[in-house]
């Protein structure tokens, strides 16, 4: 697949790494040229220094003969422009735009974006937006994601005293909850991956994947950790557009907000549009203002600012002075491996949420959903199976007969809004969504060749 790119920042890079080893034709567009010359160097691609908003960059970028146009620039305006002159001028089957501002989406009843020739919107911020929304209903996750429309989630839980699984073999599981189907996907223990089965022991630390319904998650998380408290109260710092949107989430579900933020005039915005959140102004680091209110009384202490070092100071100083769970905001890749764990919770990478939209649209077959896990090392996806026993490679098949690559794992199947647990005899039908666990990123080109139907399916 051709596949230009505007926009070689971290998103960009990120998923020219991603796609690189995949037999794709890339090219990337910037207006950096040193930014571009260490891209190239370090990967097998080719690029363009220029405006991807100008018509002679994109021909230059070869846009004519482009399957995909990922516009994925930091200025919005940039994007959906060169999304109309892919569309109008060289008419790109597929185009893609991180879009920042909501006004884009949100504003009136027809859809804005269809003007600019957009088929399909990234927008960055409401999606880190419901990622730490599924955070807070799961006190104790450090990851949550949904599957199949929701029905069915995958379950990142760091596995700690008090756990009613730590110590037993993982098949005890159906002991303490007979009614509940649940499928362990992986242990990593010191960073290594542990494949679960029946007799594996669970020890505290371990970094535990599940998958279950949703029903059925706290049930599971009680099973790995001591029952978390409910959340009610929530400290924000940061009151831009992810603040803002994860405000008025939390306010109109009951939890009780309060947002800092450092300048005034956004203060007073926030005022005005916030209903029952306490607006406060100063800065999160300012140690006597989160004395002042009760940081040592806040269930989660949220640092969503632009600026990676205020998240990391202000969250280990609010953790310090008593904050239960804090949650930091970091866009530099090599901060979020670093610090999660230690001494701050969870460390949210929007780029790294972001990517894991953008790969759904990108990967080949029928990918309903793609999900980053562990700093983009591991992936989740969500796939349809097409084609018949003589055209399809897992039709009819049973889960043991599938010769999955090494580390990669069917958990469930999702078969007319019904959700089983991958068991070894269950058999797969074609228009099953299969969701499927990959250990490796490296091993997912191989998982697409097995989902793809064969020629006489067409």
């Amino acid at each position: 697949m051709k596949i230009l790119i505007l926009g070689g920042g971290q998103v960009g890079a990120r998923v020219a790494e991603n796609l690189v080893s995949e037999e794709n034709d890339i090219t990337i567009v910037d207006l950096d040229s040193k930014l571009l010359k260490q891209l190239q160097d370090r990967l097998d691609i080719q690029t363009i220094c220029g405006n991807a908003a100008q018509p002679s960059v994109l021909a230059g970028a070869g846009a004519a003969d482009t399957d995909m146009l990922l516009a994925l620039t930091r200025n919005d305006e940039t994007n959906l422009v060169a999304c109309k002159l892919a569309r109008e001028l060289y008419n790109v089957p597929t185009r893609i735009a991180r879009v920042r501002a909501s006004d884009y989406v949100e504003f009136g009843a027809k859809n804005t974006l269809d003007l600019f020739g957009v088929d399909q919107p990234i927008c960055p911020e409401q999606i880190v937006t419901e990622n730490l929304y599924q955070l807070f209903q799961y006190p104790g996750a450090l990851q949550v994601l949904d599957f199949a429309g929701g029905r069915v989630q995958l379950v990142a839980v760091t596995a700690m005293e008090g756990g009613l699984l730590l110590g037993r073999e993982l098949r005890h599981v159906r002991q303490d909850l007979p009614d509940t189907d649940c499928r362990f996907c992986a242990i990593y223990r010191n960073n290594r991956l542990i494949i679960p089965k029946g007799d594996t022991i669970l020890q505290s630390n371990d970094e535990v994947f599940f998958l279950a319904e949703r029903a059925a998650v706290p049930q599971m998380l009680a099973e790995l950790r001591n029952s978390s408290q409910p959340i009610r109260r929530v400290l924000i710092a940061g009151g831009g557009n992810i603040g803002h949107r994860l405000a008025r989430q939390l306010e109109n579900a009951g939890y009780e907000v309060k947002i800092i933020e450092i300048l005034r005039e956004r203060c007073e915005w926030l005022g005005d549009n916030l209903d029952h959140t306490l607006v406060l102004h100063g800065e999160a680091t300012d140690e006597a203002l989160l004395e002042a209110e009760n940081i040592d009384e806040m269930d989660v202490f949220c640092a969503l600012t632009n600026d990676d070092e205020d998240n990391v100071m202000s969250t280990l100083l609010a953790k310090r002075m008593g904050a239960k769970r804090v949650i930091a905001l970091v866009n530099r890749a090599s901060y979020v491996d670093l610090l999660e764990g230690h001494s701050i919770d969870i460390v949210i990478s929007p780029h790294q949420s972001t990517i894991g939209s953008i790969l759904a649209h990108l990967r080949r077959g029928d990918v309903e959903a793609v999900h980053a896990l562990r700093g983009g090392r591991t992936e989740a996806m969500e796939v349809i199976v097409r084609g018949d026993r003589k055209t399809s490679r897992l039709v009819g098949l049973r889960i043991d007969e599938v010769e999955m690559p090494h580390g990669c794992y069917i958990s469930a199947i999702v078969r007319h809004r019904e959700v089983r647990m991958a068991h070894h005899d269950e058999v797969i039908n074609s228009e099953d969504h299969l969701i499927i666990f990959v250990a490796h990123r490296r091993l997912v080109r191989e998982v697409e060749q097995l989902i793809q139907v064969k020629m006489g399916f067409f």
